[in-house]
């Protein structure tokens, strides 16, 4: 059922967002030359899959989980990108896709071994991963692998359709900050 939403929010976010996502791409050319930033992320039965976001750091910065990353590493515009959430607009091709859904566990990456064992061992990877859930909003990040993959699981095995609104009524009115860059 969840599918449904994901579908329609997705389409109808990037047909009536288009414009947003071509200003932030402009912006994005002038900030670091390679607005779009492509990450391989761990998926649904571990598949793996290719997330898009909007490119907050500098085009040379290592590829490491967020919470491992410097805050020198984020532009001036790749900030404000953070904070309005707005770096995850592309996701919505990710959701559109299937590859993710609007609510479900943030996607990892390969090199996260202890988060993949964790989330492994509670069946997090059975579902597709989503840009926002119940650990976004209650700011867990991917710091505290074991607490993530026990929030995840806990959403998982709870969701309802009123948790999937609710989830992402809180996200889009600022609720959660996402992964903290130290």
């Amino acid at each position: 059922m969840t599918r449904i939403f994901d579908f329609l929010f997705s389409f109808f976010g990037l047909l009536f967002l288009w414009p947003i996502l071509v200003i932030l791409y402009i912006i994005g050319l002038f900030d670091t030359g390679s607005p779009i930033f492509v990450q391989e992320r761990v998926g649904r039965h571990k598949k793996p899959f290719k997330l898009i976001k909007f490119r907050t750091m500098y085009v040379n910065t290592k590829s490491v989980a967020t919470h491992l990353s410097n805050q020198a590493s984020v532009t001036k515009f790749g900030s404000f990108l953070r904070k309005s959430k707005l770096d995850e607009l592309p996701q919505l091709i990710n959701v559109l896709t299937g590859d993710m859904s609007l609510v479900g566990p943030r996607p990892n990456l390969f090199n996260q071994t202890e988060l993949i064992e964790e989330r492994d061992k509670r069946g997090v990877y059975n579902v597709v991963p989503g840009i926002t859930g119940l650990s976004q909003i209650n700011e867990i990040d991917m710091s505290t692998p074991v607490e993530l993959a026990i929030k995840d699981a806990e959403m998982i095995q709870n969701l309802t359709l009123s948790d999937y609104f609710r989830y992402i009524f809180a996200t889009v009115g600022g609720k959660g900050q996402g992964d903290r860059i130290k």
